[in-house]
């Protein structure tokens, strides 16, 4: 798992009118949960950049004014209109006490039945896990390079010695659809035009059904 290090300071003072005054300097307000009392910090905006506009997962140093934890992000909250962080909650994780944590897919190989025209569609982006720290990858790899047009993989074929799978197992990662089928999938994503049904309706029903991507947002 990759690491991050965060610097920040203790927060003295909490409350309504304290928090405002820090995102007027444009701090983020943080709390940190799994310590023996709940702990209360904070650090400028630009620090948390790499850490939470990305598709990594990380675990995250906190330098408390010189006293340190591991922790993962569990939460984070934005304004709904300027998207700025307005707050941030963490989890403490220790060697020996496992955790669940999402991690993105990683798709390895190249899938013979794209290579015949078929269309490799992901519904799932990440995985929730659950495991030691020192057991956890950065990713969870999905090797493709046996799927044919039609063939999927569900969670339960992905194997692993130290890690259990959160989500359902028949829940489906990805699969290779036809060409065919992708094309009838777009056109009925399209808006319809002067009051005419999309054409293919059922069976582009039927090809795209299940294709939510899953939100990292766990």
């Amino acid at each position: 798992m990759k690491v991050f290090e965060l610097k920040v300071t203790k927060r003295e003072q909490t409350g309504k009118k304290e928090t405002a005054k820090l995102r007027k300097q444009e701090m983020v307000p943080c709390v940190m949960y799994g310590t023996d009392e709940i702990m209360h910090f904070y650090a400028h905006k630009n620090e948390f950049k790499d850490l939470v506009y990305t598709d990594n997962v990380y675990n995250v140093k906190i330098d408390i004014e010189g006293t340190k934890h591991d922790a993962i992000m569990q939460d984070i909250q934005f304004h709904p209109v300027t998207d700025e962080i307005l707050h941030i909650d963490f989890l403490v994780i220790k060697a020996d006490k496992p955790f669940t944590v999402a991690l993105p897919v990683n798709i390895v190989g190249t899938s013979p039945g794209v290579l015949g025209g078929g269309k490799l569609r992901q519904k799932r982006r990440y995985l929730r896990v659950r495991g030691l720290i020192n057991d956890m990858p950065e990713n969870i790899d999905v090797d493709i390079s046996k799927l044919q047009v039609n063939d999927g993989i569900k969670i339960g074929d992905i194997e692993s010695d130290k890690l259990t799978f959160v989500d359902p197992h028949q829940s489906q990662i990805l699969g290779v659809i036809s060409g065919r089928a992708a094309a009838a999938a777009m056109e009925i994503a399209e808006p319809e035009e002067e009051g005419e049904e999309a054409e293919g309706g059922e069976e582009a029903e039927g090809a795209a059904e299940g294709a939510e991507e899953e939100s990292s947002e766990e």
